[in-house]
């Protein structure tokens, strides 16, 4: 495994401070929440747009607000909800069991396992496709980044993943676009020894790939972090900033036959 499974962790941090800006939707005729921030102005990356893949907390107002800034920098950005509406409260009571939660869901009818998360990604993929845009950018963290990799390969054009969970060596190794990795320095679940096997695989891929590592932080600093701690609060600032960077490279870059190709999927 490139990454470890998610632990408590995982769901631990901080509310950040403002007012979402964009709409709560329904997609598949209704069956899946979700958000979206609509790019406007001359900032607005025609056909260009990103998808949101949430930690295991979900939509709500920290990834409502990422979404906002996403779009503010010209990306039209849908979170979809990749839980069926279970997602993981923010800050768990002690105990809470992640793996049961995974493999069946709080009520045991709700399985978090990838058979039933990919078909939702698609389902986004589709989604954002009827909003215009035709090249995908994704964004992971922590739960979702094992999605845009999964993905990379077929409905994905580019990704960037913050602090992943759960992401195996033999997905890591099929991505067929872009990627980078924002990592913290202090991580249980994605500690020196998988960074470094990951940057061994990703190596070989032969596609473009980057890895930030931020000092100071820890698990979940990208979406969660404390942001009147000086370093949480740069850290979260340049990850950010390190996805849109990665995206306005690469994004618009020749990829014409993969494109073509995941449009035959979708």
């Amino acid at each position: 495994m490139a990454s470890h499974p998610p632990a408590e962790c995982c769901a631990v941090g901080t509310l950040f401070a403002g007012t979402p800006s964009g709409e709560s939707i329904k997609i598949d005729d209704g069956r899946v929440e979700a958000y979206v921030a609509k790019a406007t102005g001359s900032r607005a990356r025609k056909g260009c747009g990103i998808l949101y893949l949430p930690d295991v907390i979900g939509i709500w107002q920290n990834s409502k607000l990422i979404a906002d800034g996403f779009a503010a920098s010209g990306y039209t950005t849908l979170v979809v909800d990749l839980f069926d509406g279970d997602a993981v409260p923010p800050n768990p009571p002690k105990g809470f069991q992640f793996f049961d939660w995974l493999e069946r869901g709080t009520d045991g009818r709700r399985p978090h396992t990838a058979e039933h998360v990919d078909p939702i990604v698609v389902k986004g993929v589709k989604a954002l496709r009827e909003l215009g845009v035709d090249k995908i950018a994704a964004v992971g963290y922590c739960f979702g980044a094992k999605y845009v990799v999964r993905h990379l390969k077929d409905a994905i054009d580019v990704g960037f993943v913050a602090h992943p969970s759960f992401v195996e060596e033999d997905e890591l190794a099929a991505i067929g676009g872009p990627l980078s990795i924002a990592a913290a320095e202090t991580d249980q679940i994605f500690p020196p020894e998988k960074r470094r096997r990951s940057e061994e695989i990703l190596a070989k891929t032969g596609q473009p790939y980057q890895m930030t590592l931020y000092s100071g932080v820890s698990h979940g600093f990208a979406v969660r972090g404390k942001q009147e701690v000086r370093v949480q609060r740069f850290a979260k600032r340049e990850a950010f900033r390190q996805a849109v960077t990665w995206f306005d490279e690469f994004l618009d870059a020749d990829g014409g036959d993969r494109r073509s190709r995941r449009h035959s999927l979708l």
